[in-house]
């Protein structure tokens, strides 16, 4: 589905965000990237779309993507309706009118991600969290079997960050293909299979959520102490990172 074998990038020789990256996605498989501000999570994404070049490595596609940005500006007061009916691109052809099926899905895809009744609101008008779901709903108009997100839950409150993170989570048991970068571990705890955390140019370490999302790992990851919180839901024990702040 996603292959990307020993790929590097640098925006300016010799200073590499990152090298020697090796990550194979398959159907059904969510994959997160962490690491801090400036380490290359957002860039790396991009070359895993398509959309930049890198100095280092090879990426092969082995099927459609839908690629949500963090944020997108848009030139014409285009409705939300109209910004998730771009997502049917592929599907109509060059100089094409959008079917009926085309705006089925769109409207479709709104509905999902619980934004239908915002259809006709301009794209602009809409609050930051709520241009983020429209970004998703047009990503999964497009019927890509692989899904490319840059921090998909950022600019979103905790109610829809839950239902961001349960729609991604259901999308893979459908047999999609998720990768995405996100700064929350416990957000990478619900949803990865597998992580790849950025320590540094020549430091990625990807491996299986479990194994590598750890107080240790995160602390010297982001340079901050975290604590494993354990609680109980829906009778079973499970376990979330923290940060912990403290008083000078």
């Amino acid at each position: 589905m996603l292959e990307l074998t020993n790929l590097g990038f640098a925006y300016t020789a010799p200073n590499w965000l990152f090298r020697h990256v090796d990550l194979h996605l398959t159907a059904g498989e969510i994959v997160a990237i962490l690491g801090p501000n400036g380490r290359g999570k957002s860039t790396l994404l991009r070359c895993a779309a398509g959309l930049l070049s890198p100095q280092e490595g090879s990426v092969q596609q082995a099927t459609s993507i839908g690629y949500v940005p963090q944020s997108n500006q848009v030139a014409f007061a285009y409705s939300a309706f109209e910004m998730v009916l771009m997502g049917r691109a592929r599907h109509i052809g060059l100089f094409a009118a959008p079917r009926q099926r085309d705006r089925d899905r769109a409207q479709q895809a709104l509905e999902r991600v619980g934004l239908a009744h915002l259809a006709v609101r301009p794209f602009f008008h809409l609050s930051g969290g709520e241009q983020q779901l429209v970004l998703i709903a047009r990503a999964l108009a497009s019927e890509s079997q692989l899904l490319i997100l840059d921090e998909p839950a950022a600019a979103l409150d905790l109610q829809n960050q839950e239902r961001v993170l349960r729609l991604l989570r259901a999308l893979a048991r459908q047999g999609l293909g998720i990768l995405l970068t996100t700064h929350h571990p416990q957000h990478a705890q619900f949803l990865a299979d597998r992580v790849l955390l950025l320590y540094g140019p020549d430091d990625c370490r990807l491996g299986p959520a479990d194994a590598l999302l750890t107080e240790a790992n995160l602390a010297e990851l982001y340079g901050v102490r975290l604590r494993a919180v354990t609680f109980e839901e829906d009778g079973r024990t499970r376990q979330t990172l923290a940060p912990v702040y403290a008083d000078d």
